[in-house]
């Protein structure tokens, strides 16, 4: 598995669609600026069939540094969390379907009905 940087998908999209380059790099920070502004706000984000983004507040809690034993205490924070949208969880279970079926192996059935 490797990494695919923003730039990478820029090129991508540039390419594909025969824009420059630069249009197509401040649309994408543009609308990455914008996702992280509504989830500031405390704002759901929904991209129909791809996936949800929501804000969830962590409560305060003690923790435990594993060198020291020493308790911790970790106050509240707030976190992003996505959900993966209908369409998105079907094309993953067909990509790990057809590597397994590529590497000889067999798809648990709880990964398959996921």
């Amino acid at each position: 598995m490797s990494t695919v940087t923003k730039k990478e998908l820029v090129d991508r999209i540039a390419e594909k669609l025969q824009f420059k380059r630069v249009i197509v790099k401040r649309v994408t920070q543009q609308f990455l600026d914008e996702i992280i502004a509504e989830l500031g706000r405390g704002n759901r984000l929904e991209f129909r069939d791809f996936g949800v983004f929501e804000c969830k507040q962590r409560a305060a809690r003690v923790a435990q540094n594993p060198k020291t034993m020493e308790r911790v205490t970790v106050p509240s924070k707030r976190t992003v969390k996505f959900k993966v949208g209908r369409l998105m969880k079907l094309k993953m279970q067909e990509i790990a379907k057809a590597q397994a079926s590529r590497d000889g192996q067999a798809v648990p059935a709880a990964a398959a009905t996921k």
